[in-house]
């Protein structure tokens, strides 16, 4: 009896030492999560995005990308903003994009995000802005005779970099979104048209 009692004892100790120290590193709370052993792995230094930071020269936590960074999925646009840019563009570039309903239908949706407040409903240049007077010049109608004959690889450029008054899109358009905005003018707004 008196050796059994022995090992009970050994075996009871370490047990109940085990026992408090899991319950006292345990959740007690959402907000008091216990003992940590290994705090600074476990919640990170990182600096807020706008934040100063003295680990960069100039002092900002967001950094600009390193020159000559192109995103995931994008090819950097060959082609000048020059009327020769225009002309090449409209060789070279074919659309690889079926045109279906699907197509058409977020290539007009596109088109009224980013296009419409210009060239209008109908593509004839008589938007909001112009109409409206905030714009003195008349935006080009995209269902005249020289857009309706252009290729659609131009007015793929003419998105992409702008042309006259007009600002680049590319930034803001993916290239996919810019091809079904001119599907849509080409498929849609010029057969009407016709």
């Amino acid at each position: 009896m008196g050796y059994s009692r022995d090992i009970m004892n050994r075996f009871l100790f370490p047990v109940a030492v085990l026992t408090v120290l899991a319950f006292s590193s345990c959740d007690r709370t959402r907000n008091q999560k216990g003992y940590e052993y290994f705090p600074d792995m476990a919640h990170s230094l990182a600096f807020e995005t706008y934040t100063p930071n003295k680990v960069f020269a100039n002092g900002m936590t967001e950094q600009m990308p390193v020159a000559g960074t192109i995103p995931r999925g994008i090819i950097p646009y060959q082609y000048p903003a020059t009327p020769e840019g225009r002309t090449l563009a409209g060789k070279e570039l074919v659309c690889t994009l079926e045109v279906n309903q699907q197509n058409l239908d977020r290539g007009k949706a596109e088109f009224t995000i980013f296009c419409i407040g210009c060239h209008g409903p109908a593509g004839d240049g008589k938007g909001h802005l112009f109409t409206s007077g905030k714009f003195t010049m008349q935006p080009a109608s995209l269902i005249n005779e020289r857009m309706t004959i252009a290729p659609i690889g131009e007015i793929f450029h003419v998105i992409t970099l702008g042309w006259n008054t007009m600002g680049a899109h590319g930034p803001q358009i993916r290239p996919d979104d810019r091809w079904r905005i001119a599907m849509y003018v080409k498929n849609e707004l010029q057969k009407k048209t016709n």
